[in-house]
C-alpha cells in the first residue's frame, strides 16, 4: 500500500485549493489496492474528481452522481466497492473546488501527470475500464467529444474501455437528448460488467 499512502500524503495543489471559492485543504481519496498478480481488480472506474460531498465522505461516488452510475452498472454498493474488485481511480484525488458560480473547476492536470501511470502499473489485472466523463475519455481514449465517443462504445468495448457520460444530474439534458445510451449502452455496460466481476 506504498502507493496509496503516497497520493494520500500528497499536497502538490495546497496554494491551488486555498485560493478557490471553498479555500480547502487537499484531501486525497484514494479507493485501490495492488494485490498479488492474477488477484487484482478487474474492473477500473476513471472518473473526473471529487465532489464536496466525496470531500467530506473520503469514499468516492457517496453522492447522487454515484447513485446514478451503480444503477447504470447494475451493482449495489457492496459490489461498487468492493477493493479486491473494483478500482476507483479518478483523474484527481481530491475534490478540486468550487468556482465563484458555485460550479465544481475541473480536475487539475497535475494530479494525474504525477500518479497516473504508477497506479495503473500497479493495476496489471484490470479487464474492463470505465471512463466516466470528459477528462477519463481525453486520458485513456485520447478523444475530446464525449458524445461521440460513448456513441462509438462498441468498438471502445471491444477494447475493454467503456467511455460514460458523467452521470451528474447536470448531464440530465444529455441522458434526455440521446436515448441510445440507456436503451443500448447501458444493458451492454452492465452485462460487461457482470461478466468480469464474475
Amino acid at each position: 500500500m506504498e502507493l496509496a499512502a503516497d497520493i494520500r500524503a500528497c499536497r502538490l495543489c495546497s496554494a491551488r485549493f486555498a485560493a478557490t471559492a471553498t479555500g480547502h485543504a487537499p484531501r486525497p481519496v484514494v479507493w485501490f489496492r495492488t494485490a498479488p498478480a492474477e488477484q487484482g481488480p478487474r474492473l477500473l472506474i476513471a472518473g473526473q474528481a471529487p465532489g464536496v460531498r466525496v470531500h467530506a465522505s473520503g469514499r468516492p461516488f457517496t453522492d447522487p452522481s454515484g447513485v446514478r452510475l451503480r444503477g447504470w452498472m447494475g451493482l449495489d454498493e457492496a459490489g461498487f466497492y468492493d477493493l479486491s474488485r473494483v478500482a476507483i481511480v479518478p483523474m484527481a484525488f481530491c475534490f478540486p473546488g468550487l468556482d465563484a458560480k458555485g460550479s465544481d473547476l475541473p480536475p487539475p492536470p497535475l494530479c494525474a501527470v504525477t500518479w497516473r501511470a504508477r497506479v495503473m502499473a500497479d493495476l496489471p489485472d484490470l479487464r474492463l475500464r470505465l471512463l466516466v466523463g470528459g477528462a477519463a475519455i481525453r486520458w485513456h481514449l485520447g478523444l475530446r467529444d464525449v458524445t461521440a465517443a460513448v456513441a462509438d462504445w462498441r468498438t471502445h468495448a471491444a477494447r475493454g474501455d467503456f467511455p460514460l457520460p458523467h452521470p451528474s444530474w447536470r448531464n440530465s439534458g444529455w441522458l434526455n437528448r440521446n436515448p441510445w445510451f440507456g436503451d443500448e449502452v447501458l444493458p451492454a455496460l452492465r452485462a460487461a460488467v457482470a461478466q468480469v466481476l464474475a
